[in-house]
């Protein structure tokens, strides 16, 4: 019996570590590798200009999943409140229009406040068990306030006029505050800067969707203010 256990333990010590079949030893389960670990999403830039009683809102279109680009045309700016407010939004894409649709009601509640809307809204971002988890940030603007509001409860009105989130967002903020001194209306303002962005910020396209009011206006065009 000696002999055949010296065999067998001989016969064991040839086999390859890796294998995990070494006598006495106990190994991990091998790890399964996905083309999917350690991968983020990374899409939007959303820029929001306000100058000489004008303001508008630029999204670009690109997704993308770490090195992969899924679409070129997501469409991250969205009009609420039958045009009287405008939103982009960055983040998961189900967050944030869960989020959008928890706005929608405040400002059903709220007609006319945006601001309070929001501060409302943000409260119960913060503190309920369910939306506290939800990953995104909104911009929303009307003809009068733009604000920025996350997911720890703050709202923050910009002091320049000037709002950008994403992953371009510094890009698109830097060169807008620099175009507010020249002659540009807010609109080119916005486009020129998302421009700029865009050739700078790998996960930023210039496929823009720009939405606005102009001087006077309290809808944004092309949408029919309901009586």
């Amino acid at each position: 019996p000696g002999l055949r256990r010296m065999a067998f333990q001989r016969l064991l010590s040839r086999v390859p570590r890796a294998s995990g079949l070494g006598l006495g030893r106990r190994t991990a389960p091998a790890r399964v590798f996905s083309t999917l670990e350690g991968k983020k999403w990374r899409s939007t830039t959303i820029l929001s200009v306000r100058k000489d009683g004008e303001v508008f809102v630029v999204g670009d279109g690109q997704v993308s999943f770490g090195d992969m680009l899924l679409k070129p045309n997501a469409k991250k700016v969205r009009v609420i409140d039958n045009g009287r407010v405008i939103t982009g939004f960055a983040g998961a894409t189900a967050d944030c229009l869960t989020l959008l649709e928890r706005l929608e009601t405040r400002l059903e509640q709220r007609p006319g406040q945006l601001m309070r809307a929001c501060v409302e809204m943000a409260k119960g971002w913060r503190t309920d068990k369910y939306l506290r988890h939800l990953s995104a940030m909104l911009v929303v603007v009307d003809k009068d306030v733009s604000l920025t509001l996350t997911g720890n409860g703050d709202v923050v009105e910009p002091h320049d006029g000037i709002i950008g989130i994403g992953s371009g967002g510094p890009y698109a903020v830097a060169a807008a505050r620099a175009l507010m001194d020249t002659d540009l209306p807010a609109k080119d303002v916005a486009i020129k800067a998302m421009e700029i962005a865009a050739d700078m910020c790998v996960y930023t396209n210039a496929n823009f969707v720009v939405e606005g009011f102009n001087k006077g206006d309290s809808v944004v065009a092309g949408v029919e203010q309901d009586d």
